[in-house]
């Protein structure tokens, strides 16, 4: 890369800052005879006056000056570089210093008295740096846009794979797609307030809408009686968390795995009276425990077949009375302390028409 990378003089703009007006001279006829352009400063406040009108790409700094040093004019500039490249001039060979200088952001240090082609070498050197480190920045940033299309489209991709797998359960038990779209967005935002990561959010956002997958296994006649169900026909309801792990167990695909314990744990409670296994408390995985609550959250705010909507005050009541029983309380708390997050994402996803299960 380095190859193809070549200084252009008279593209480029130099600054020459000295207190000493031959010096400024002599500098800017050896740079002017090579082709750059040059400007001029006697100070570090007139440098920085240039440096806020013109865009320039190096800089060769005297660091003993009257008032403000060299050394503080690389750490003024600090923030730009490599933006602005810096050549530390200097009559001292002070070894600490030149380091400081470094340090701070500058690529060269060079002695007076210097010789015209040690400055254009330095000169030649630096500005080239300079070209190759905002290539690699360009790169870096192209990379990065890449990287953030990518994820957007494997999100899509993998949001699209849930929704469809839970297609035809959802056809059979009246579940809108706004359901379990809303699902995955509260449970999403259970995890950021959870401090998790963002691939873990992405995840649970995708398996959190699977968490009913296996009622595609229950015989249409209970999934959609209008009346109560009876004690066999519990049983059978049950066995939809079971099914629904058996669907996704077996998959290497992080999201579906993370389905799968969602499907046999969303029924489980924190106090251990749930089912399918009994199981309470940390022992139930914490994505099943999320979604556990979000679901109901959802249930009792939405109209269903056998009720209308709960007004907030009567879910929020819903949600208290089930904590340390139903509920981790620890998310209990944290749902009901960011309450708005969640009412906004109920708002801005309402059901699109037809009538939903009662949530079972």
């Amino acid at each position: 890369m380095s190859e193809e990378i070549q200084v252009v003089p008279d593209q480029t703009s130099l600054l020459v800052v000295d207190d000493l007006p031959i010096v400024r001279l002599s500098l800017q006829r050896i740079l002017t005879k090579a082709g750059y352009r040059c400007r001029e400063a006697e100070d570090v406040p007139t440098a920085l006056a240039v440096l806020a009108e013109d865009t320039i790409d190096l800089i060769l700094c005297d660091i003993q000056m009257p008032g403000a040093s060299g050394l503080d004019l690389v750490k003024a500039i600090q923030p730009r570089i490599p933006d602005t490249s810096v050549i530390m001039v200097s009559s001292l060979e002070d070894a600490e210093t030149a380091i400081e200088c470094l340090q701070q952001g500058a690529f060269g240090y060079v002695l007076k008295p210097y010789q015209p082609r040690e400055i254009l070498v330095q000169v030649n050197g630096a500005l080239r740096r300079r070209m190759l480190e905002i290539a690699f920045r360009d790169r870096e940033a192209q990379l990065a846009r890449k990287v953030r299309e990518q994820t957007l489209e494997i999100r899509q991709s993998r949001e699209e794979i849930a929704l469809r797998l839970i297609a035809a359960s959802e056809h059979r038990d009246n579940e809108t797609g706004m359901h379990v779209r809303r699902i995955g967005l509260y449970a999403a935002e259970m995890a950021r307030l959870l401090g998790w990561g963002e691939e873990a959010v992405d995840t649970i956002q995708s398996a959190a809408p699977m968490h009913d997958i296996g009622k595609i296994g229950v015989p249409d006649a209970i999934l959609q009686k209008p009346s109560a169900l009876t004690e066999d026909e519990w049983v059978t309801m049950k066995r939809h968390t079971s099914m629904g792990a058996t669907i996704l167990k077996g998959s290497t695909v992080p999201f579906i795995r993370m389905g799968a314990r969602i499907a046999i744990g969303h029924h489980e409670k924190w106090d251990g009276s749930g089912y399918p296994k009994g199981i309470g408390g940390e022992a139930i995985p914490m994505e099943a425990r999320i979604t556990a609550l979000v679901d109901v959250y959802d249930a009792a705010s939405n109209r269903r077949h056998y009720k209308e909507p709960w007004p907030e005050e009567q879910v929020v009541e819903l949600i208290r009375k089930g904590r340390a029983a139903h509920f981790d309380p620890q998310l209990v708390d944290l749902f009901l302390a960011n309450l708005h997050r969640f009412r906004a994402i109920l708002q801005d996803n309402p059901d699109e028409s037809h009538d939903e299960d009662p949530g079972i």
